[in-house]
């Protein structure tokens, strides 16, 4: 292992452990936060700070895996004892490759759902598990929330 990471000053002393870790690990060696946690005593937000250092740093780089349906299979890790360059040449997309447009377009769920969540007194703890629950049921929670109202306002 080459001491060059240990003498980078831009590297906290704690990234610079966790290299030299690494690159003291054999190769088929689970390098996921999991497999890091089972062998260090830190707790998982202080390895993930490491890891993101060293990876802007240019020593790690991570890719994500997917399998042919676009999952998230997997993630690899390549460690090296020197840090690489620090803008890698990004792929131009091509006629195979195009590049990826954003065609998101708000409707009238994603709308009043946006309106109700403004208007909630409580904090929203878990908003991904709200919204999948509120755009889900967002129809029938509409067509409730405007017969309330017809209820309340028409003439008896």
């Amino acid at each position: 292992m080459s001491n060059y990471h240990l003498r980078d000053k831009n590297l906290s002393l704690k990234a610079k452990g966790l290299l030299s870790q690494m690159l003291s690990l054999p190769e088929e060696w689970d390098y996921t936060l999991a497999g890091l946690l089972f062998i260090n005593r830190e707790k998982i937000d202080a390895v993930r700070e490491a890891i993101k250092e060293l990876e802007s740093a240019g020593y790690i780089i991570r890719t994500h895996e997917r399998d042919e349906k676009g999952r998230l299979k997997g993630t690899e890790y390549v460690i090296y004892e020197q840090p690489q360059k620090e803008n890698p040449e990004v792929e131009k997309p091509t006629s195979e490759n195009p590049m990826q447009l954003n065609t998101y377009k708000r409707n009238k769920d994603t709308e009043y759902v946006i309106f109700a969540m403004e208007r909630s007194k409580p904090a929203i703890r878990n908003i991904r598990a709200y919204l999948l629950t509120a755009l889900y049921n967002a129809p029938a929670t509409k067509a409730g929330h405007f017969l309330f109202m017809w209820l309340l306002i028409r003439p008896a």
